[in-house]
């Protein structure tokens, strides 16, 4: 006979908002265990919403719960490394939001716990899930463009009212501004494409909000082959735009948009005929609903199951975040220091 399935992996969530219930409605029915917010109202919400999940605004019932094998932790920057670590210490394996702390030594306190215990952490970079990211991976994969030469990345939204007020204007809560916050999902991208980055350059600016944190940020990255990754990432985009053009010796990809306000999510490679002149092109589209949480937690899935390391994990996070506080400290921003030795969830 067959082997039986394995039995569904049983979650607990902390932070209840926007993000967390992209996390929840990635999960079948009967895994959410758990929904944990200091705001009740919120977890009760997603608690509502889930077969015998019950609603805690302290997190420490569901890391005593022996039946809770693995913590989504969704909540503002601030709060993900406290929240990871206790996690990781009850021996918890963790899926944590992006950026996954405030700055690369709360990742590393991190990381120095999973050793001790055994915890798999996977940082949650979904768009490397997105299907026309994907795409452009599985040709790159091929060979398709021939050796890679430069990669050209531009993220970016306009706000909104209030905007400046938020806790991601203020650098206790967030780490920073539009870098830490969209911009690490370029630095992300470029690095699974190009590799390891030698040499970091750029600066921070602070151009129209008012708030003491970045609102766009220009990056020139160099791997020690010198391909060069050249981010842009803003939140002054009045019109969201999402595009990463990758640069080989034969092709070009081209992804623009992610879905929804950020446009038609679309893969576009361009091959270079031995004429040269107008290439050879092929479209792909994807007019359908975001996909890239259910994707990211069947690879979080696939970790725990196969024993592997998960990619993204610590070790590409805190490169990313160390990638962000070398612009800031090039560009004369502060960089949020704080350590979580002395601190508890």
């Amino acid at each position: 006979m067959p082997d039986a399935p394995p039995a569904p992996l049983r979650y607990a969530i902390a932070g209840c908002g926007v993000i967390g219930k992209k996390r929840a409605a990635a999960l079948r029915p009967g895994q959410l265990r758990y929904a944990c917010d200091v705001d009740v109202a919120r977890a009760q919400t997603l608690a509502a919403s889930a077969p015998d999940c019950l609603c805690i605004a302290d997190w420490s019932p569901a890391l005593a719960d022996p039946t809770v094998d693995a913590c989504i932790v969704a909540t503002i920057n601030g709060a993900l490394a406290p929240l990871t670590l206790a996690a990781v210490e009850a021996g918890k394996h963790v899926l944590v939001e992006k950026p996954g702390a405030l700055n690369a030594g709360q990742l590393r306190t991190i990381a120095a716990a999973a050793a001790r215990t055994g915890a798999k952490v996977r940082i949650g970079y979904n768009h490397r899930f997105h299907p026309a990211l994907q795409q452009a991976r599985e040709l790159v994969a091929q060979g398709a463009l021939g050796p890679l030469m430069f990669l050209r990345g531009r993220y970016g939204h306009g706000g909104r009212k209030g905007y400046d007020r938020e806790w991601r204007a203020d650098p206790r809560l967030s780490g920073g501004g539009e870098l830490i916050d969209q911009g690490v999902h370029l630095i992300d991208l470029a690095g699974w494409f190009l590799g390891e980055f030698a040499r970091v350059e750029g600066h921070a600016t602070t151009s129209y909000w008012d708030m003491p944190v970045d609102d766009n940020a220009f990056l020139s990255l160099r791997t020690g082959q010198g391909q060069t990754a050249w981010l842009h990432v803003s939140c002054t985009e009045w019109k969201n735009l999402f595009s990463l053009e990758i640069y080989g010796r034969d092709a070009k990809i081209a992804i623009d948009g992610l879905g929804g306000s950020y446009g038609l999510e679309r893969c576009t490679f361009y091959k270079m005929l031995p004429q040269m002149g107008p290439p050879e092109t092929k479209v792909w589209e994807y007019p359908a609903t975001d996909d890239s949480w259910r994707r990211e937690l069947a690879a979080f899935e696939d970790d725990l199951r196969l024993d592997r390391a998960p990619t993204p994990g610590l070790t590409e996070a805190t490169r990313t975040l160390e990638i962000v506080e070398s612009i800031y400290r090039q560009s004369g921003y502060p960089v949020n220091t704080a350590s979580l030795h002395q601190l508890a969830p």
